[in-house]
């Protein structure tokens, strides 16, 4: 059974022009009129491979194709669609295209699989609109609660809730959430995202562990004060900490090492003025290693540090933590079949862990859940230069069809 490898660079090109920032990267975030466009693309792609569609209370898509045995639990492959603002082309829809084309090649080939396969499509993954990720998988497993859809607002005010019926969809959690033991695997094909493939010139990666992560909210109050009839030693400059605290951040998640990672990417400063001493800055600390033990070492540091240089400076300080996963491991079993199938392949593998936080992570909650990357050129992603060989992603694509077929046995 062969990968068309036009169809594929073919879609995945046709869903880059859903994008609100052209020539600019590519940006789709959720519930907006170019994830509305995605959508409709990958509607009508999923019908013509004979797909049954549906979506759920939460607005994942799915295409059906059923098996000789309806009653089995199903094999699901999926990713999502949506992106980070200004991204690249390949970020998670990869995964999409690839359970599309391995439904066309199972069609074309007359190749009926014993359990029936769904292929989803997420569009909340990134979390860039509503501020939480991962949403799609969250809700099939029942961790989204009703107050999360009228508590998150976008740039605008506008509630998740709001804007999933607007995008036309009935909030429903409940329908959408899939009883344990209804999947029987569920497979994720992404780009790396990282070096490590391109820089070893593998071909493919299968995940052993993904990592975990806390994101934490950290606000520190001060007091405002003119930039230039208040002295210095008088100040109260809630900036000044938070700038001292993200350098310690730094040395403390590498003193600890581990191969964990510490990252403060969004600030807000209040009131933002070149000529007022900032009273109020907000952070998002990104906090991931591969073993919690790690990760709340780490979090005993930095809630030390932060009462440290609070207490010191005058500077009031309160510390969130809006979202935690612990680091998962990936089904032992589908491991050692995509093992043997790449290995048949002939394709050059490494054994790694991922840093970055999949479906796949949320999914193996309920199902034994598998995790395979392809080479990102140069380590590129989540930027306009993103880029993956079609080469690589029908490699990935091959390992994927196989892997599925020896699951439905």
């Amino acid at each position: 059974m062969k990968i068309n490898k036009e169809r594929v660079k073919r879609d995945i090109e046709n869903l880059s022009s859903f994008n609100s920032t052209p020539g600019k990267g590519v940006t789709r975030l959720a519930f907006s009129k170019e994830d509305s466009q995605a959508r409709n693309y990958l509607k009508t792609q999923m019908k013509k491979a004979g797909l049954e569609i549906y979506e759920d209370g939460y607005g994942s898509l799915f295409g059906r194709l059923e098996g000789k045995n309806s009653d089995l639990p199903i094999v699901m492959i999926g990713s999502h669609y949506d992106t980070v603002v200004n991204g690249g082309p390949f970020d998670g829809v990869v995964g999409i295209v690839a359970g599309i084309e391995i439904v066309r090649v199972l069609q074309e080939n007359n190749y009926k699989l014993n359990n029936s396969l769904e292929i989803a499509a997420f569009n909340d993954e990134e979390g860039v609109r509503f501020g939480k990720g991962i949403s799609n998988s969250r809700a099939i497993t029942g961790d989204i609660e009703e107050e999360e859809l009228d508590k998150r607002v976008d740039n605008s005010g506008k509630s998740l809730r709001t804007a999933i019926i607007e995008y036309g969809i009935r909030p429903d959690l409940m329908a959408a959430k899939r009883k344990p033991g209804s999947i029987k695997s569920f497979l994720e094909l992404h780009i790396e995202q990282g070096p490590i493939l391109s820089n070893k010139k593998k071909q493919i990666g299968l995940v052993e562990t993904i990592m975990g992560y806390n994101i934490i909210e950290i606000k520190f109050r001060g007091r405002a004060g003119h930039a230039g009839t208040t002295s210095m030693d008088i100040r109260n400059d809630a900036l000044v900490v938070a700038s001292r605290f993200i350098l310690s951040v730094n040395d403390i998640v590498r003193g600890v090492g581990e191969g964990a990672v510490g990252t403060v990417g969004q600030m807000e400063i209040r009131p933002n003025a070149s000529n007022v001493i900032p009273e109020y800055v907000k952070l998002i600390l990104d906090l991931r290693a591969n073993k919690q033990t790690t990760i709340m070492k780490i979090n005993h540091l930095i809630e030390e540090e932060l009462e440290s240089i609070g207490n010191e400076k005058g500077i009031e300080v309160e510390m969130k933590r809006i979202l935690s996963i612990l680091p998962v491991d990936m089904s032992e079993d589908n491991l050692q079949i995509l093992k043997q199938k790449t290995e048949e392949a002939g394709f050059e593998y490494e054994m790694m862990n991922s840093g970055a936080a999949h479906d796949s992570m949320v999914m193996s909650r309920i199902a034994p859940s598998s995790l395979v990357f392809v080479p990102s050129v140069n380590g590129l992603s989540h930027h306009p230069e993103e880029w993956t060989e079609y080469e690589d992603i029908v490699k990935g694509i091959e390992l994927m069809l196989s892997a599925t077929c020896e699951i439905c046995k």
